[in-house]
């Protein structure tokens, strides 16, 4: 039986940094989705909530990267598809951690709204110049419109509704808040680059580059999706105290 399953698995070459990332990520998204939901009992209730959000989106990850791994195997192209799933269900997630650590200083579910709204948009948008209009100009009038979306939720978390209502919170909210504004400027930033990477425009020099599109995504989903988590956990922790 074991032999069985053994001949079904797919060689990884010791070159495929593609395929490694995806297993390596599909690990780590898992672990800390254990570690996020065995964290629960042990803070305060109303942090609960907040860690469940990040074991969710940890899991969603790897559930996917799972797939995508084996996609990338069998088929040897970018797991596209799968991935725009991935994101369109874990981003809205880490926008609702914004809104669950504001919810204190007064934040409103309009505030959540605006910001769910802006990430579908940059994923819809990302998705079709990746993967439907992929010649011509699509990719990069898509990936504008994608953009402006990413910067408008830059703007509300950093700048906006979101950083006024920080500012009215604890220390330690005010600590959290600045982190989490850190990984959407810097972390979500990779995506753009991994976007460029993959797709044809004015910004075609960026191949000269020795990137993968695959492997800057999966590093980007690993930093962002668990550092998201921890930075809650931590402010869940420090606020037991």
């Amino acid at each position: 039986m074991i032999s069985t399953i053994l001949s079904t698995v797919q060689a990884m070459a010791s070159d495929d940094y593609v395929g490694f990332t995806f297993f390596v990520g599909c690990m780590a998204m898992m672990a800390a989705s254990a570690f996020f939901f065995l964290s629960m009992s042990s803070v305060e209730g109303k942090w609960k909530t907040s860690l469940l959000v990040s074991g969710l989106i940890t899991f969603i990850a790897a559930v996917h990267y799972y797939y995508m791994r084996d996609y990338w195997a069998v088929v040897g192209e970018s797991p596209t598809f799968f991935r725009y799933v991935d994101w369109t269900l874990t981003v809205p997630l880490m926008c609702v951690e914004f809104y669950l650590i504001l919810k204190a200083a007064g934040a409103k579910t309009d505030l959540l709204w605006k910001l769910i709204f802006a990430s579908v948009v940059m994923l819809v948008t990302g998705y079709f110049g990746e993967a439907v209009y992929t010649t011509g100009m699509g990719p990069a009038v898509w990936g504008l419109i994608s953009g402006l979306a990413y910067f408008y939720i830059v703007y509300l978390v950093m700048a906006g509704e979101a950083k006024q209502l920080a500012n009215a919170s604890s220390p330690a909210v005010q600590k959290a808040h600045g982190i989490l504004c850190k990984f959407v400027l810097i972390g979500w930033g990779i995506y753009p680059l991994g976007y460029m990477i993959g797709t044809d425009g004015w910004y075609d020099f960026l191949d000269a580059l020795p990137l993968n599109m695959d492997v800057v995504y999966n590093i980007g989903d690993a930093i962002n999706k668990i550092g998201f988590g921890l930075v809650i956990y931590s402010l869940a922790v420090s606020s037991d105290k």
